[in-house]
């Protein structure tokens, strides 16, 4: 009875257990409501190939879920972290973070397993082994090349674009100041240019209508009333009168008084050094004066100036000749200014029309429109489409290709017709070549070696460090060839090597015991060469020969 009690408190024991067990997981899993998975798109890859491993969460919409970031993924290495995808599903989401990883040395890895929290509760996702395989090289069928000389190119200049662009406002702000200045010096000419009595009137009058006594400001009132006085002095006078001091002005006028050069009235001699005595007070003593004492002085002043235009012996012939002459010049000079400032109005007007066109239809537009663009020409030209060779070769080009002769195509008794035909030349900025060869006796043609042979050819006619991509290339009607593309810098002399770069694009073809090149080398402008070569290449067709015909029918 005592056994059996046991087993009953034992069981009840085990029901309780297991009750609590199952409660904690369903709080746990009704708090969390959460579901983790994780996947690769692939475990093997070759040196520094991308894995894509994403982590897929799904959850609330309310959940607060963390990702893995940094260096968790050691030893692979994170080489771009994708955004975030969300995906709505009736009241919950689904997250997705995608991962681009990859490795650089050789060897089996172990990808570690990654922690996402959510809602302050860990997952984790299952470890994977990725494994990283060399790249494998045959160096029985790589044909090997010499190291390439370096050469010098010189730097690009400057972009002209970029300069146009600042140059037309700079040139616009200089027009307006210089518009500006001339005004003023104008202005200050027509000033210089009066007689010295009537300028002296006219500095007195603009005296007049300052505000040098309104605001109390006797000392700049004084020294432009004494300035007016000894320049007129000065130019009618004595010349040193401005820079001589009151006393020396006095005393050279008494001079010039004792000589007889101008009789001067003595009391003309002393109303000049009272003016000049008390402005000299005034500015460098700080004396004030008396109330209307400078209207005063303003009109002795303008009395001294009468009086000395009244002592003043007549010019002579000569001077009189002397002052035509000096009317002459700057009646030229002022002629000459005249015209200059017709010139820079019509510049100016110029500067403003290239503004506005650039502003509306763009400076690009405004370029090609006063300098000309050669390639936008061919661009919106009208095209030919024309047939070269045998077998016949058909593409649309901006010019008709010219029938020319191949310096670096040796003769040999093996080719049995040749035919090339060309538009421009290799250092302009397109180049479009055409040929054909038809070989007397029947042989395989491998377009990898002839390929090679033609890169070769290109090196000669100057492309240094020249850069090539390979891919297989396939017409409209089936017939399939081989393309190299890439860019080079042309060596015009000896020691010259242009400074932009050459692009180009070369097609090969083999059929019926015969070999058909395409190549097109441009200088890329950045708008309109890169559509021309794709215009040229698009319009390739060749013709079916029977040979192609019974390849497509098997």
């Amino acid at each position: 009875m005592k056994e059996s009690k046991k087993y009953i408190k034992t069981d009840l024991y085990q029901s309780v257990i297991k009750n609590i067990l199952a409660l904690s997981l369903f709080i746990v899993g009704s708090v969390t409501n959460a579901q983790v998975t994780s996947s690769i798109d692939t475990t093997q890859i070759r040196v520094g190939e991308e894995i894509i491993y994403t982590i897929q969460v799904e959850t609330d919409s309310t959940g607060l879920v963390l990702f893995p970031e940094g260096q968790s993924f050691n030893p692979l290495e994170v080489i771009e972290s994708y955004e975030l995808d969300t995906i709505k599903i009736q009241d919950r989401i689904r997250l997705i973070k995608k991962y681009g990883l990859t490795q650089f040395d050789s060897g089996n890895y172990t990808l570690p397993s990654q922690r996402i929290i959510i809602n302050n509760n860990p997952f984790d996702t299952d470890s994977v082994q990725v494994e990283v395989a060399k790249v494998v090289v045959d160096t029985t069928k790589q044909k090997m090349f010499h190291i390439k000389p370096v050469f010098e190119v010189e730097n690009p200049g400057f972009d002209f674009d970029k300069l146009f662009r600042w140059l037309i406002p700079i040139f616009l702000l200089t027009a307006i100041g210089i518009f500006f200045y001339l005004k003023r010096r104008k202005k200050e000419v027509t000033k210089h240019q009066l007689p010295p009595y009537e300028e002296a009137i006219r500095a007195l009058q603009e005296l007049d209508h300052s505000y040098f006594l309104e605001n109390d400001n006797s000392k700049r009132y004084y020294s432009s009333l004494t300035e007016i006085l000894k320049t007129y002095i000065g130019k009618e006078v004595d010349d040193t009168a401005l820079e001589s001091t009151s006393n020396e002005l006095i005393e050279r006028l008494i001079l010039h008084k004792d000589s007889g050069n101008f009789d001067f009235d003595k009391a003309t001699i002393k109303k000049i050094d009272e003016i000049l005595k008390r402005a000299d007070l005034i500015k460098f003593a700080k004396m004030k004066e008396q109330e209307g004492q400078a209207k005063v002085d303003r009109t002795v002043v303008e009395d001294i100036i009468n009086e000395t235009k009244e002592i003043i012996p007549e010019p002579t012939q000569e001077e009189l000749l002397q002052n035509q002459l000096y009317l002459e010049n700057l009646r030229k000079k002022e002629l000459k200014r005249k015209r200059f400032k017709i010139a820079l109005g019509a510049v100016a007007t110029v500067l403003v029309f290239a503004v506005i066109y650039g502003s509306v239809k763009g400076f690009d537009e405004l370029k090609d429109l006063t300098l000309g663009n050669e390639m936008r020409s061919l661009s919106e030209g009208r095209w030919i489409k024309s047939e070269y060779g045998s077998p016949l070769i058909v593409l649309e080009t901006p010019q008709v290709l010219m029938r020319t002769n191949d310096s670096l195509v040796t003769k040999s008794i093996s080719i049995k017709r040749k035919s090339l035909f060309t538009y421009g030349e290799i250092q302009e900025p397109l180049y479009i070549k055409v040929s054909a060869l038809k070989f007397s006796q029947e042989q395989k043609i491998e377009l990898e070696s002839t390929l090679d042979t033609a890169l070769v050819l290109l090196e000669k006619s100057g492309a240094k460090n020249l850069l090539v991509k390979r891919d297989d290339f396939e017409t409209e009607n089936g017939i399939k060839g081989i393309k190299a593309y890439g860019d080079f810098y042309l060596q015009t002399s000896e020691n010259k090597i242009l400074k932009k770069k050459s692009t180009y694009e070369l097609l090969l073809f083999a059929q019926e015991n015969g070999l058909q090149e395409v190549l097109v080398i441009y200088q890329d402008d950045g708008r309109f060469a890169e559509s021309i070569k794709d215009r040229i290449i698009n319009s390739i067709e060749l013709e079916v020969t029977q040979e192609n015909k019974k390849k497509n029918e098997q």
